[in-house]
């Protein structure tokens, strides 16, 4: 029987073999941004699918396939071992976040027990800042619960803004820093900042851009490029059909004047 929260080991902590692997969760949130990156990275590192994750918090429904076949809702995690310079990963993406606040900490508590049997010492969350506008250039914000991490990321170009984000962060990737500080692990937020309206590969390249820097690995970021691409010209044709209707607003303006 399905579980609260159903956590299923493929593999074992021990037949994985990680060695103090860097935690990296990446769910839908604010403009698919952490989505987007997290998919892209187990995309183009080949990570290996160690973990799935079943639960009763998310939406009551089944995901139906491109063949017609159905499967439950759920978040995975994947494993990446090192290469060179680069640490040893685990990356969790999947289907849905909570739709209860219950349900947010009780999610929260199993993924942080995942990473806590890897010997995971160090977390990012990562999502979008939603600020209500269209974003001609993204860049990323941060929030992090600890100094010394705080001072580290800095240098790679994250901004840290007085009461930024307004309201604090809501979801896995804002309560992952705080359960992680009660558990003594560093973890910190990178947020895209984003208008919010749709999804956002741009937003998400820039993230992505921060986080190669911060663990030292390279992936092609063609993908993402292309898809910011097709979103731009989204974005162009939009703006001429409000235009065209404002010009068509004040054409019918005009006449009535007349009139």
């Amino acid at each position: 029987m399905l579980q609260r929260v159903d956590v299923r080991f493929i593999k074992t902590p021990e037949e994985v073999g990680l060695k103090n692997p860097i935690f990296i969760e990446g769910l839908p949130g604010i403009g698919h941004v952490g989505k987007l990156v997290a998919d892209h990275l187990v995309k183009e590192l080949g990570a290996e699918k160690i973990v799935e994750i079943y639960s009763h918090h998310f939406p009551p429904q089944v995901m139906v396939m491109e063949d017609g076949l159905i499967r439950m809702p759920k978040n995975e995690v994947y494993a990446v071992s090192a290469h060179n310079n680069a640490p040893d990963l685990l990356i969790l993406v999947g289907d849905f976040q909570s739709i209860s606040s219950e349900g947010h900490y009780e999610l929260v508590n199993a993924y942080l027990d995942i990473a806590k049997k890897f010997g995971v010492k160090k977390i990012f969350t990562l999502g979008g800042y939603g600020i209500g506008r269209l974003v001609d250039e993204p860049y990323v914000l941060g929030a992090t619960n600890s100094k010394e991490l705080m001072d580290e990321l800095k240098k790679y170009g994250v901004r840290f803004e007085a009461n930024e984000p307004g309201g604090g962060i809501i979801g896995a990737s804002g309560l992952l820093l705080g359960v992680s500080y009660l558990e003594g692990i560093e973890a910190a937020c990178l947020m895209g900042v984003t208008s919010g309206y749709m999804v956002d590969p741009k937003s998400a390249k820039a993230v992505l851009d921060v986080l190669m820097k911060i663990l030292h690995i390279e992936v092609s970021v063609e993908a993402l490029e292309e898809r910011a691409k097709e979103m731009e010209r989204l974005i162009a044709q939009i703006k001429e059909i409000q235009e065209a209707s404002m010009q068509q607003w004040k054409s019918d303006e005009d006449l009535r004047y007349f009139r």
